[in-house]
């Protein structure tokens, strides 16, 4: 499976991502304030770019049956994800003026441009390159930290790892990979390679955020 193939291409770095520190602490409770904090803030102000490069995943779709399950991912992510966000900025007191002052770091500036460089291509196989990490990745520390939480009791820990994990979220990460492996017997060598570039560049980026949220741990 193409999926699998540069899952494996990128294993080292892959396996960063799922067993982070970050994940980690987060499931274990330990996880700072400053970091969560930090984390979050940068996360949603990357949240625009990922609509914008899920929507045109979904309108460059082959079938209405392959944009079906996107469409209804996309109603998730503006819905019960981005409340989420507005209930957990309340928990850690950060008002309407921090975040729209905050200086975002570069890891999600270069998230937000890679985002948007999958979307303009206009191709379908490169708007999933990156699509797959982020979801895919994150299913896999998910269900992990869903097994160890000692968070059930603090919704801003457990919520970040319900959204994450579960028969639902599971679906989406498969629906996503087999739209992936079917392209590839349909794009010729150049666009296989851009897709290559894009899932690495996406890989190290997951790496690199949550480094940068560890690095506000006090």
């Amino acid at each position: 499976m193409f999926t699998e193939k540069l899952q494996q291409s990128n294993s080292a770095q892959w396996q960063k991502i799922v067993q982070h520190e970050f994940t980690i602490k987060l499931a274990g409770g330990t996880l700072s304030a400053s970091s969560l904090k930090k984390y979050l803030l940068n996360d949603h102000l990357f949240l625009d770019a990922f609509i914008v490069l899920l929507s045109s995943m979904i309108a460059n779709c082959r079938s209405l049956e392959d944009r079906i399950p996107g469409c209804q991912f996309l109603g998730l992510v503006t819905s019960a994800e981005n409340n989420y966000f507005e209930d957990s900025f309340k928990f850690l007191n950060v008002s309407k003026e921090e975040r729209e002052n905050y200086e975002m770091e570069k890891v999600a500036a270069d998230f937000i441009a890679i985002m948007r460089e999958a979307a303009a291509t206009g191709s379908l196989s490169c708007c999933l390159a990156v699509l797959c990490v982020c979801e895919w990745s994150y299913s896999e520390w998910g269900t992990t930290a869903s097994k160890n939480s000692k968070v059930k009791d603090l919704p801003h820990f457990q919520g970040w790892i319900d959204l994450h994990c579960g028969e639902y979220f599971e679906s989406v990460v498969a629906y996503l990979k087999g739209l992936l492996d079917n392209e590839e017997g349909e794009i010729d060598a150049e666009e296989r390679a851009k897709v290559e570039d894009l899932f690495k560049r996406t890989v190290d980026l997951e790496v690199e955020f949550f480094d940068m949220a560890m690095r506000a741990s006090s």
